[in-house]
């Protein structure tokens, strides 16, 4: 089974799958607007609050991931310690490429935008249990969202 080390998030390291939102430290606005994704002109937008589990499985085995096709996807912590961001590229059939598979450590004080079509694992904690505002846009359909199980992938914490 292949393995990888998760690194910490960057938005250099990420961008090839998204934006990475930093909290503010100063006061004031910060815009992400340019971030937001929606290809489709009958979806609404959906903002939701999740309380996630943390995951009592170290190290992590990646067994499926998920895309939302026509839609970004943000997270952004409420009550977050740290979290892991997993994402992978589309390879030539469109699946996801488990060969390129990235993991990265995220702060509590990091979201994260995925692109529309954009691969990727669940949230997912490991410390304490946490709390994140999830926006993204709903038709209501299939196309909502899909998951694949793929080949298991390792991922360890460093």
């Amino acid at each position: 089974m292949t393995s990888i080390t998760a690194q910490p998030l960057t938005q250099e390291r990420f961008a090839p799958f998204g934006d990475v939102l930093e909290l503010p430290k100063t006061p004031g606005r910060h815009f992400y607007s340019d971030a937001l994704g929606n290809l489709r002109d009958s979806a609404k937008p959906s903002l939701s609050i999740s309380l996630v589990e943390p995951s009592p499985a170290q190290p992590l085995r990646v067994e499926m991931l998920e895309r939302h096709e026509f839609s970004s996807q943000s997270f952004v912590p409420v009550d977050v310690d740290s979290w892991i961001v997993i994402v992978a590229p589309h390879n030539a059939s469109g699946a996801p490429d488990m060969d390129k598979l990235r993991a990265f450590i995220a702060r509590g004080d990091q979201g994260v935008t995925y692109r529309p079509d954009t691969w990727h694992h669940g949230v997912t904690v490991f410390a304490a249990p946490a709390t994140f505002a999830v926006f993204m846009w709903l038709e209501g359909g299939s196309g909502d969202e899909e998951f694949v199980d793929v080949s298991p992938v390792t991922v360890n914490l460093p």
